[in-house]
């Protein structure tokens, strides 16, 4: 896998173990040659990610609407800083830009981004794989929540099997890696 994107809050959230999550994820992608495609954001988990992927020498790269921009929340260090006009551009231009997909903890936006690329993935549009990382069990309950939907036949097992869950930083690199490639561009009821 040559580039990441991760989706994460642009707050740091209750738990300590979030940003120590981030940290570690930056870490681990910079040292893998991983580049990071994000929100580009400095604030938050967002800055966290991208801070600790440049500060060991990976490659950041950031995708951010002009009007998030103007409230000068973007991060200003990165190797590469593309600005968009909407949010879905944001997405579509993340998409384009990366390897695989995965969620820390985060907020409605991370949960809109997650969606998306999964149904777009469902549709089709991309084969790319996609994974939480539970950090803290900070998605258990989501987790519950999608395993019941597909018992009351609104998802296929197939589909939910699409979403891959990892405790652990490397576990979720590895897991990704691995699914790279494994699934067709196709869609999947």
């Amino acid at each position: 896998m040559k580039r990441l994107a991760v989706y994460c809050g642009s707050s740091m959230g209750t738990d300590p173990a979030f940003r120590a999550a981030a940290q570690a994820i930056g870490a681990a992608m910079a040292e893998r040659g991983i580049g990071l495609v994000y929100g580009g954001g400095r604030l938050g988990l967002m800055g966290v990610v991208a801070d600790a992927v440049l500060a060991n020498g990976g490659e950041a790269h950031g995708v951010i609407p002009q009007a998030l921009t103007d409230l000068e929340v973007a991060h200003r260090g990165l190797t590469e800083l593309h600005v968009v006009t909407t949010m879905h551009e944001r997405k579509a231009k993340m998409t384009e830009l990366t390897d695989a997909f995965v969620a820390l903890p985060g907020g409605i936006g991370t949960y809109d981004e997650l969606f998306e690329a999964w149904t777009w993935n469902a549709l089709g549009y991309h084969a790319k794989p996609f994974a939480l990382l539970n950090v803290a069990g900070f998605w258990d309950e989501m987790i519950r929540f999608l395993d019941h939907a597909t018992a009351s036949g609104f998802m296929s097992p197939a589909r939910r099997a699409q979403l891959l869950v990892a405790d652990e930083v490397d576990e979720a690199i590895e897991k990704l890696d691995a699914a790279l490639g494994a699934s067709e561009k196709k869609m999947v009821w």
